[in-house]
């Protein structure tokens, strides 16, 4: 049995809009990760795009230069990863039931 092209393309439209929809929403979710205890924070949109870093002034002190920046690399790692799961989350849900409905995606 032949599949129908042109029920294939309709959903594959209706995926590449609800796909934009959910780029968009991405750019409006964020997500924070801390490192630290607590002492340097990291927020990032769904875009998995940095959008702060917070840095409690306790932490601020010349002589411990190499923990402070270590713990922004570490702070930024983690919301970047729930950034990318957050994205990854909320594609599967706007592609379900969409792609296994097309053959060869």
């Amino acid at each position: 049995m032949e599949p129908d092209l042109g029920k294939m393309m309709e959903q594959l439209r209706g995926v590449q809009d609800q796909l934009a929809k959910v780029q968009e929403e991405l750019g409006a979710l964020t997500v924070t990760a801390e490192a630290g205890g607590g002492m340097v924070s990291a927020t990032a949109n769904g875009k998995q795009q940095l959008v702060s870093v917070k840095i409690e002034k306790e932490v601020i002190d010349p002589n411990e230069k190499e923990m402070l920046e270590d713990l922004v690399v570490a702070a930024v790692n983690r919301v970047m990863e729930r950034a990318r799961e957050l994205s990854e989350s909320k594609m599967s849900e706007a592609t379900r039931g969409f792609l296994p409905n097309i053959p060869g995606l």
